[in-house]
């Protein structure tokens, strides 16, 4: 189901991105470093690497929505006799 290993990547690279800020000169610095470095690129990959995922559940919603329809029509059609 889930790709964990994705999620530990993204935890060490937050990790590297964090020392780096930690060391950085200053805190205007240390900030961009953190979101530029750090938090955009991971939500980024994380977004694009859960696509998969959100296409097969969108997918199963569909195929449940189309069959509770069915059922819904021949429960009508065999009420009428």
């Amino acid at each position: 189901m889930h790709n964990y290993r994705m999620y530990i990547i993204a935890i060490g690279w937050l990790w590297v991105a964090l020392m780096m800020t930690i060391t950085a000169p200053n805190i205007l610095s240390g900030a961009s470093t953190l979101l530029f470095i750090g938090i955009l690129p991971c939500a980024l990959i994380i977004y694009l690497g859960g696509a998969k995922m959100r296409r097969q559940r969108r997918e199963f919603r569909e195929s449940l929505t189309n069959q509770r329809a069915g059922d819904d029509n021949r429960r009508n059609t065999q009420s009428d006799e």
